[in-house]
């Protein structure tokens, strides 16, 4: 028996534990309590670690489709089916008639985080989809137009702040989001035992809802409504102060009369929240020593998600909040470039090309997931004929699966890199599966750069890869050579290509600490076993602290770098080279807020939000039967008046009818919910057949992305709108 440590690879807390050992089985998983980022904390997901580790379902081979069934096969079989399949599609319809699907565990792992910027230029396809725009591309959209960055995202100083007002988010559920703090909870208790105050804006009672100081039970998808009128009083009661940060911020005026029309009085009525409460939060936000304001989910995916995300970020700035202690600060990870000097950037640009059927606008790079299907179905120059998904169920995490499913079967070409054969990957062409978490090292490259702490942490793989697996940065190696026609090169020429290409531009920029280097002798200095670890020592030492590979494995319990400190105006890449508060394509869209004040919400309408489990992680961990208990249920939450009026029975079913179709769901009974809200979870609707997924199969739950058609969107961001959305709900017998 043995131990090692590893950091849990399944949520954005990024928890460090200790992993028991027996042979080469994982056997139990407790929380590190000498971690310096997360101290011992873990939760349920982490806990059940064994259990997922070992999941008897987790494909261990590749599998190769041949005569219409998929068996197993070899790597070299798959990877020479790969080859010889895709590079004569690539030759006679060009790039883009490959599309790349990059799923939310994508950016757990560290092959995740330095391939597929590798496949997509190997590719050289436009056809790109991420769980993105079902998840957080208000906020890069917002975050762009504000600071010259998508990536540069403020995070809630929680440990620190006197004040936290809260909208759209349960991070005692959902353990954070773009926000890495291991133990929220914990963190938020803290923040009231030191007298600070927690305000939680939700239609849910959620658990962090019933933690707060107040909780307001506002209308479902108006959260801009509400954060306009809270900009509004800060100007028309003289409540902003922006302090050190006025000098570095444009666009102060234009904001003040862009919001002139959302008085709380205006908007009282859209949000379902009153003048005084809302008036009484501004005054709370500007009163208070330090505060900050957080969004997320149910304040991104809603039909003004990229307004929302702004106005958040505004008030952060108006209050003096934005890039200071105890309130909205950018965190500076271990591998991020350099800092450059402080100066205009090169700015951030939205549609620069449009998507070939509906003329969806490109952001960041991205189509909107809702634009794969119809790319796919529609004949023409440019659809997508082949497909390659990396850890990703759009079926189920996408608005009307059954449209995807049926376009996935048509491809030409489907290619899986999946531990899983499910709801998605049960049409692939080739599945390749990575290995068991356990099997793989890891670093958090994404999840660092949010974090509400700077700490860097690194840990090797805590089980020894068996013979017949493949190691999951190889199987990203091998797609990459096997896509671009160097199919039998050796893995290894991906990672010295990388390092190659990262050093050649690192020794001609003058902030680099690479500056005027010779690019040989310091690729011959990089430390590490593998590609990946040399990779990873060349992007730490090329980053803002100095430190190498070498450190990290020295201090494996992590090393602290301290709070977040001020980055403003060096963070900014503006053209401006300072905060623009009033972007044009914000000011573009804003009317549509305002036309929508005129429009009397409909009170006997039924809006659906959907809402996360601690147990789970969108369609990815409901094949734990660890994970399977508690209130890790696919059930309809129903206000009481509401079941009364609709004559709905608690443990009953309801026929939940939406734009792109109908589902029958089990009935829970709960003042949990504001009247005219339901709520149903998302990731679920486990009963296709085709899948090996036997615990998730057995309680499959419904997909609750099927009432919509994906004709709902938030226009500047091409995120779609899964929370507060109008359906019907009648018994069923």
């Amino acid at each position: 028996m043995s131990t090692a440590l590893r950091i849990c690879p399944l949520c954005e807390a990024t928890c460090g534990l200790t992993l028991t050992i027996d042979g080469s089985r994982v056997t139990g998983a407790r929380g590190n309590r000498e971690d310096v980022f997360s101290q011992g904390f873990i939760c349920p997901k982490g806990a059940a670690f064994p259990g997922i580790d070992a999941d008897p379902d987790r494909l261990r081979t590749p599998l190769v489709r041949k005569d219409g069934r998929l068996q197993e096969a070899t790597w070299e079989e798959a990877f020479d089916t790969i080859a010889a399949r895709i590079r004569p599609l690539i030759e006679e319809y060009g790039p883009d008639a490959v599309g790349i699907v990059l799923g939310n565990p994508n950016v757990h792992t560290i092959a995740g985080a330095l391939y597929p910027p590798l496949l997509i230029g190997a590719l050289r396809t436009r056809n790109l989809f991420t769980a993105s725009t079902i998840d957080q591309m208000p906020k890069h959209v917002s975050s762009g137009l504000l600071f010259g960055d998508p990536f540069a995202i403020p995070v809630p100083d929680l440990d620190r702040t006197d004040h936290l007002l809260i909208l759209g988010a349960n991070p005692l559920d959902s353990n954070g989001s773009l926000c890495t703090a291991p133990d929220f909870p914990g963190r938020l208790k803290a923040l009231r035992r030191r007298g600070g105050t927690l305000t939680v804006v939700d239609p849910r009672r959620t658990r962090t809802a019933r933690l707060a100081d107040r909780h307001v039970a506002i209308r479902p998808g108006a959260d801009a409504f509400l954060l306009a009128a809270l900009v509004h009083t800060l100007f028309e009661e003289g409540l902003t102060d922006l302090g050190p940060l006025a000098a570095h911020v444009e666009g102060v005026e234009e904001v003040r009369a862009a919001v002139r029309e959302f008085s709380p009085e205006a908007v009282a009525d859209a949000c379902d929240v009153d003048a005084d409460t809302i008036r009484a939060l501004a005054r709370e936000l500007a009163a208070a020593p330090t505060a900050a304001v957080y969004g997320r989910m149910g304040s991104s995916t809603v039909e003004y998600g990229t307004l929302a995300n702004w106005l958040v970020d505004v008030l952060n700035t108006l209050t003096g909040n934005l890039d200071r202690p105890g309130g909205a600060l950018f965190p500076l990870s271990a591998t991020a470039p350099a800092p450059r000097p402080a100066g205009p950037g090169r700015g951030f640009t939205l549609g620069r090309r449009h998507s070939r059927v509906s003329h969806h606008p490109e952001v960041k790079g991205e189509l909107p997931m809702v634009a794969l299907a119809e790319e796919i179905e529609t004949p023409g120059e440019g659809r997508i004929r082949a497909l390659i998904t990396v850890a990703s169920n759009p079926v189920l995490s996408a608005p009307d699966g059954d449209r995807l499913d049926a376009a996935l079967g048509s491809l030409d070409l489907m290619v899986a890199v999946d531990p899983y054969l499910n709801e998605t990957t049960r049409h692939a062409d080739v599945l390749l599966p990575p290995p068991p978490p356990s099997r793989s090292a890891h670093f958090d490259f994404a999840f660092n750069a949010l974090a509400v702490r700077d700490q860097a942490r690194y840990t090797p793989a805590a089980v020894p890869l068996e013979a017949d697996r493949m190691d999951e940065c190889e199987i990203h190696a091998r797609l990459i050579l096997a896509v671009s026609g160097m199919h039998g090169a050796p893995p290894s020429a991906v990672d010295q290509l990388a390092i190659d290409t990262t050093l050649a531009k690192a020794v001609t920029q003058e902030h680099s600490p690479a500056y005027g280097a010779d690019p040989v002798e310091f690729a011959a200095g990089l430390s590490g076993d593998t590609g990946p670890e040399r990779r990873l020592d060349l992007m730490l030492r090329l980053g803002p602290y100095g430190l190498t590979l070498d450190e990290l494995r020295a201090h494996p319990h992590g090393i602290d770098l301290g709070p977040l400190k001020p980055r403003v105006p060096q963070v900014l890449k503006t053209r401006s080279g300072r905060i623009e508060l009033f972007a044009a394509p914000l000011a573009a869209d804003l009317p549509r807020l305002r036309a929508a004040l005129d429009v009397a919400p409909d009170s006997g309408s039924i809006q659906l939000v959907g809402r996360r489990h601690l147990r789970s992680n969108n369609s990815w961990l409901h094949n734990t039967p660890a994970l399977g208990g508690g209130t890790n249920r696919c059930t309809l939450q129903v206000h009481p008046d509401d079941a009364a009026r609709l004559r709905l029975a608690d443990g009953g079913l309801a026929r939940v009818k939406g734009e792109g179709g109908e589902l029958e769901v089990p009935v829970e009974v709960t003042d949990g919910v504001r009247p005219g809200v339901v709520s149903l979870p998302h990731g679920w609707g486990h009963d296709r057949p085709g899948t090996r997924l036997t615990v998730a199969s057995a309680r499959p739950g419904v997909n609750v992305n099927q009432l919509l058609d994906g004709s709902r969107l938030d226009p500047l961001s091409g995120t779609a709108v899964l929370n507060g959305f109008p359906v019907q709900v009648a018994p069923l017998p």
